[in-house]
């Protein structure tokens, strides 16, 4: 079992047993997504980081309502987003998706020409421009599915609404940006 990575399951077992260190590694494992997540809902590093260490605190104090066989991600993602949410009412911001938050490097990657590199920067821009005019709730869906990588049922788990809510506006907000996105976006 040594050398051996634990899963979330087998991690979350051992929290409930009192390792804290179990949940150290639990926090190692979404903290980035956790952090992506929160600066969707707040459009700001600060209060992004605040909100995702404010969610992990919470989801270790409610981790004896976690269910057991659930996933953990999602259900951690859910009180992010809700403390998030919260942050942002309380500041009353409206959202600002930031391309640096959902860029990943990816490590042995060449290296892009100069001028790739520049219209690589001009197409992000463009593309995130015009995901910052869909309505609020589509900029999230959008922001999940796509910056974050989150299936529909992880999405409709971070924003607290059912599948079928998370198809359609994800339906209506890609119908949206082909409408206004030119081709070679």
């Amino acid at each position: 079992m040594v050398g051996r990575p634990l899963d979330e399951s087998e991690l979350v077992a051992r929290v409930r047993q009192g390792d804290a260190a179990a949940y150290e590694e639990l926090v190692r494992m979404h903290q980035a997504i956790a952090f992506r997540t929160a600066y969707l809902f707040t459009g700001s590093a600060e209060e992004a980081d605040e909100a995702a260490q404010t969610g992990f605190v919470k989801a270790f104090g409610a981790l004896g309502r976690f269910r057991r066989g659930k996933p953990f991600r999602p259900w951690l993602l859910a009180i992010v987003a809700n403390e998030a949410r919260n942050r942002r009412r309380a500041a009353g911001r409206r959202i600002g998706l930031a391309l640096r938050a959902a860029e990943q490097s990816r490590p042995g990657d060449a290296a892009p020409s100069p001028e790739a590199a520049m219209l690589d920067r001009e197409r992000r821009r463009v593309l995130l421009d015009a995901v910052n005019r869909l309505p609020d709730d589509q900029q999230l869906v959008i922001g999940c599915r796509y910056f974050l990588d989150l299936s529909e049922a992880e999405t409709a788990s971070a924003l607290g609404i059912r599948t079928g809510t998370v198809k359609s506006r994800t339906s209506r907000a890609l119908e949206r940006l082909r409408e206004e996105l030119p081709d070679d976006a």
